[in-house]
């Protein structure tokens, strides 16, 4: 996760080049600063930490920390009625174009 300052156009375009790394990379967006990249090993997590180290920008303030599966699974997701219905909005059910039985 991490806070990047964002205040004039080159802090965005620098903001933006780092997300786009992470995209990249193999990161997926949990929320806008928050991203996530699974490692199987503590050898490629290691490795994914090291590729990360030279991309972080000038004052921006980074955070890295791993969780194992079990912890991951025992991650409780509260989310709000109001969130649901706008991500409803947002994100409408696909149409079934068939079903296979």
């Amino acid at each position: 996760m991490f806070d990047l300052p964002v205040m004039t156009t080159k802090e965005r375009k620098t903001a933006t080049k780092f997300r786009k790394f992470l995209l990249d990379d193999g990161y997926a967006m949990a929320q806008y600063s928050v991203y996530m990249r699974f490692c199987g090993s503590y050898e490629a997590m290691e490795k994914h930490t090291k590729r990360l180290l030279p991309e972080v920008p000038e004052g921006g303030n980074v955070k890295v920390f791993f969780l194992t599966e079990k912890q991951w699974e025992k991650a409780i997701n509260c989310v709000g009625q109001e969130y649901l219905e706008k991500k409803q909005q947002i994100d409408p059910e696909q149409p079934k174009l068939f079903a296979v039985w």
